[in-house]
């Protein structure tokens, strides 16, 4: 592994340890701000080890991701999206 490649390790996991100490930083917040969440993170690290010609599946990236497995996290930390915070999102998406 490069350099390079372990400075992006350990931003990633850096990135993983900050949002798990915000976890009152919703995903729809994630989406209506930056434009992905940790959702999207569980998506990129399947894409990403796909690459690496590894197998991992959505569920084991957003463990990964999360901490704990999604549906708990769901249980634990996720609130329900008002709806000003979904008319944003609805706004942001790009047209089809």
């Amino acid at each position: 592994m490069s350099h390079e490649e372990k400075i992006e390790a350990a931003v990633f996991r850096r990135l993983l340890e900050h949002l798990d100490s915000r976890k009152d930083a919703q995903n729809i917040d994630l989406m209506n701000l930056a434009g992905f969440c940790r959702n999207c993170l569980s998506k990129w690290y399947v894409a990403a080890a796909a690459e690496q010609g590894q197998d991992v599946d959505y569920d084991q990236a957003r463990e990964r991701v999360y901490g704990m497995p999604y549906e708990e996290w769901k249980q634990k930390y996720q609130t329900e999206a008002t709806a000003q915070q979904m008319a944003e999102f609805a706004d942001s998406k790009p047209a089809d």
